[in-house]
């Protein structure tokens, strides 16, 4: 168990705590503690008892908690509260914006035990009536629990990412590298997926069943399986359909079950959709089935029907972004807010890694939930940041700040602190439930200030957990078009936002995009890969994003947008 895991378990501690209305001292003390574990912890499995103890934070009876976690995957009080709670309530507690206080409410007042005795509550109005409900809360919770109807089952590309490639090269080992390939949803590298699907080319389709069988992580689903489809789960959860191809159909499989419906239905001559040229003959290549009808290879990732066509004939297909083409990652947080590591080791695993800078953007001081900067620190942070710049040239710390920006659509701090900064990263953390005019009104407003240089997680949203607040996309890239604002692509994997579908809208209207990992330690810089899938599904390139630039263009771009403020 590793210290991801642990603080999961003891927040599920703490909600059922506070469900139950435990001591609130006790419950203090475990915040404490996983407060403690996400920001500064070593990892936890390593220590023993006197060392989990020293820690700050922890103290005596949680270092035996975890010591209990780690030699059981549980502990006594959380088995304890699970036994006194009906097991439905652990998914009520998974809607966001309801807390433990109010659904002790529920459970006791209408005996709500499950979300789907809730849904019925809130449909028959029974909710609003409760004190400290009322209409709004039981909308917002319709709303919750019908987003999490519609996710139930799927997944984020990142957490199938590894088990799906511990597949491939399972499956390449069995059949040979040429002989594999994903295909479907994964394939496309959409942020959602609901099962994989992978083409495997094979002229005996009952050995290729018997050589699937015999992988350990997979396990079959007769069912769902027949002569020339082996159905089943990656790892006893994540649904996978396997297709036994002959070998000479291979190529043609693949891009018949890669392609979205819009990719497949475009019309390539005066006849024929793509369709039906992949259908009426074999290719050799997937390359050369493009070449047949007159048009560049199209990458998998694009295959959408969205623009990909029309530039693919014209020869314009942009090379797109990759990995590699990043010089340093933007938009991050160190202890001096809500993240793990300090200043210090955020710079120097940057610097280790290969990247020429680090852009710090901490919170600014009205995210006090998030250990915001107040204007004293604020100072504090840039003296070090001055220190460590000196000491570690020509790596170089860019000096910014992640302000909020406020109901009004103004940003934190008054203009003399924002101009002490070499960027300001603008973004919406409160008062998330906004219709589409007050949203776009508040992040017009934001655009149009002369200190904010990049928009950061536009929509706000947390992919199968929570809906964006809606804003008319257009109207926003125009803004940030007219002002020169680039647009965030956060790389967190629960955001992906700015979405793919709107990248190459933005491009076209000459908006810079920045592929910013939010990073909260150095583990999260890694996120940084998630980013760049989904700018390259939107047909982005290493031109137009802002940290792909080499150190010294990226200071020169960041002092020319400081001049607009003077």
């Amino acid at each position: 168990m590793d210290n991801k895991q642990i603080t999961k378990t003891l927040k599920l501690t703490i909600q059922l705590m506070e469900l139950h209305e435990e001591n609130v001292f006790k419950i203090r003390s475990y915040q404490s503690a996983v407060n403690t574990i996400e920001r500064e912890s070593p990892q936890l499995s390593e220590l023993g008892f006197s060392a989990l103890q020293e820690i700050n934070g922890i103290g005596k009876s949680i270092a035996t908690v975890i010591q209990e976690l780690l030699s059981t995957g549980s502990h006594s009080l959380l088995e304890e509260l699970l036994e006194n709670t009906p097991e439905g309530i652990l998914e009520v507690l998974q809607i966001k914006g309801l807390g433990p206080k109010k659904i002790k409410i529920l459970w006791k007042e209408l005996g709500i035990t499950s979300t789907h005795e809730l849904m019925e509550a809130c449909q028959a109005g029974k909710v609003a009536e409760l004190k400290g409900f009322g209409e709004k809360t039981q909308e917002s919770i319709i709303t919750a629990l019908e987003f999490m109807d519609a996710n139930l089952g799927k997944y984020l590309y990142a957490e199938v990412d590894e088990p799906t490639n511990q597949l491939l090269t399972q499956l390449k080992e069995n059949f040979g590298d040429a002989k594999v390939s994903v295909v479907g949803d994964f394939g496309r590298t959409l942020e959602i997926i609901e099962f994989l699907e992978i083409v495997v080319a094979t002229d005996n389709a009952e050995q290729g069943h018997k050589k699937i069988d015999g992988l350990s992580i997979l396990e079959k689903e007769l069912k769902n399986s027949s002569p020339f489809r082996w159905g089943g789960f990656l790892n006893g959860a994540i649904p996978v359909v396997i297709w036994l191809v002959g070998e000479e159909g291979f190529h043609q499989q693949c891009l018949l079950r890669t392609a979205s419906k819009g990719h497949l239905l475009t019309l390539v001559d005066e006849t024929r959709t793509w369709l039906d040229v992949v259908r009426s003959e074999k290719f050799a290549s997937e390359e050369e089935a493009y070449a047949t009808v007159g048009s560049r290879f199209i990458p998998a990732e694009l295959r959408e029907g969205h623009f990909e066509w029309e530039m693919a004939k014209e020869g314009n297909l942009p090379k797109l972004l990759e990995v590699e083409d990043l010089k340093g990652p933007l938009h991050n947080h160190s202890t001096y807010s809500d993240g793990r590591h300090t200043l210090r080791e955020m710079a120097e695993y940057c610097r280790e890694q290969g990247f020429s800078y680090l852009g710090m953007a901490d919170h600014s001081q009205s995210a006090f939930y998030a250990n915001g900067l107040n204007e004293e620190r604020v100072k504090k942070q840039l003296k070090e940041i001055e220190e460590l710049n000196s000491e570690m040239a020509p790596f170089k710390i860019f000096r910014g700040i992640e302000s909020d920006i406020l109901m009004d659509g103004s940003l934190d701090y008054p203009n003399q602190v924002l101009q002490t900064f070499d960027y300001v990263v603008a973004s919406v953390h409160s008062g998330l439930g906004m219709d589409v005019k007050k949203a776009t009104a508040r992040l017009l407003k934001a655009i149009q200030n002369p200190y904010t240089t990049i928009l950061g997680h536009p929509t706000g949203r947390l992919l199968l957990r929570r809906e964006g607040y809606p804003i008319d996309h257009k109207a926003i890239i125009d803004a940030c078009a007219k002002y020169e604002v680039v647009i965030e692509i956060n790389a967190n994997p629960w955001r992906l936002d700015l979405d793919w579908r709107w990248v190459h809208y933005a491009m076209d209207k000459g908006v810079m995009l920045s592929i910013n990992p939010d990073a909260h330690e150095t583990g999260g810089f890694a996120d940084m890969k998630y980013g760049v899938l989904v700018g390259r599904k939107g047909g982005l390139t290493k031109e137009m994003t802002l940290n792909t630039k080499t150190l010294e263009e990226l200071t020169a771009y960041f002092e020319k947008m400081k001049k607009k403020n003077v």
